[in-house]
């Protein structure tokens, strides 16, 4: 087994399957429980991290004409939406888990105290994080990152929807566009590879976290990558940059 504890880092249109129409969707809800448990069942411990996107970006300040910490104020609290919505159809199975927030909701969710986390681990409890690291201005790229390292996991999944790899322009728009097999911290920041946040990649490079970036699409796949098939795009601090 390649790891044993991974944090899977969601965007909140995983919730919604893609369809930018709906807030979520039971398929995809149905989809994220399914590839957890596959985890669980292989003796993979899971933090959970979700991005708020179905339910409203930070990025639409200026549309709003709002400031951007405010947008990112009710950004955080989609998070939290996602991550009841999460717990709720992972408490339908026959999981233990938890959901855990950066800024205090004590009727809701248990505040984030890493080592309590770690314990929840330790027990076979999913952990989900939600409310980012509690402030504005920053993606939920970075906490997940932050949480990853702070939890002992040993990679940060990075799902994706509709993409399976990096690659080197978009593939959407530009057909010739050729994919990364591995990727180097480096030559990602440097190339400006919008797989993660930037300073999501920096910590993970100075902190030697793997970062795979992968179609969650594709049914098991995160179990693939925990077990050592090469799924996506591989970055990391020592990882050779290769094309194919």
């Amino acid at each position: 087994m390649r790891y044993r504890r991974v944090l899977l880092k969601l965007s909140g249109a995983a919730m919604a399957g893609g369809d930018r129409t709906r807030t979520f969707a039971r398929r995809a809800i149905d989809h994220i429980v399914g590839e957890i448990m596959s985890l669980r069942r292989i003796g993979v411990d899971v933090v959970t991290v979700v991005g708020g996107g179905n339910i409203f970006r930070g990025n639409l300040a200026n549309d709003w004409k709002i400031e951007q910490a405010e947008a990112d104020n009710m950004g955080m609290l989609g998070t939290v939406i996602n991550g009841v919505l999460l717990r709720a159809a992972l408490d339908a199975t026959d999981l233990e888990v938890r959901l855990m927030t950066a800024m205090p909701i004590p009727s809701m969710a248990e505040p984030y105290i890493r080592l309590r986390a770690i314990r929840h681990l330790e027990k076979g409890r999913v952990v989900i994080l939600s409310g980012g690291i509690g402030q504005p201005y920053v993606t939920t790229d970075y906490p997940a990152t932050q949480r990853a390292i702070e939890t002992r996991c040993d990679a940060v999944l990075t799902a994706k929807h509709g993409i399976d790899a990096i690659y080197d322009a978009d593939p959407k728009v530009h057909p010739g566009a050729k994919r990364f097999k591995t990727l180097s911290s480096d030559d990602a920041i440097r190339q400006n590879l919008r797989a993660m946040d930037q300073s999501a990649l920096l910590l993970a490079r100075d902190h030697g976290m793997p970062v795979h970036v992968f179609d969650f699409d594709l049914e098991g796949a995160a179990v693939r990558l925990c077990q050592g098939e090469d799924v996506g795009t591989l970055v990391g601090r020592d990882i050779p940059t290769v094309q194919g």
